[in-house]
């Protein structure tokens, strides 16, 4: 693989997996709090990206989105 290529993909996984330094109080459970609050962010976004690109509809992004709150609750 060549750097450029290497460049690319690196890009693309700094892409989809998009984590904020947290800034907050540090304690353990604040970590696990911020971690599980972008992942679940991170999620949300896929189905509306994916309803927003026609692959779903609007009903099953909402139902999904909703299953993954219920799930988080």
């Amino acid at each position: 693989m060549s750097d450029q290529n290497l460049s690319k993909s690196i890009n693309i996984e700094q892409f989809f997996d998009l984590h904020d330094p947290y800034y907050g109080e540090f304690t353990p459970e604040n970590l696990v709090f911020n971690a599980n609050f972008q992942e679940l962010g991170q999620k949300i976004s896929y189905w509306c990206g994916l309803e927003t690109d026609g692959k779903i509809t609007a009903e099953e992004a909402y139902e999904k989105i909703r299953r993954l709150c219920k799930q988080n609750l």
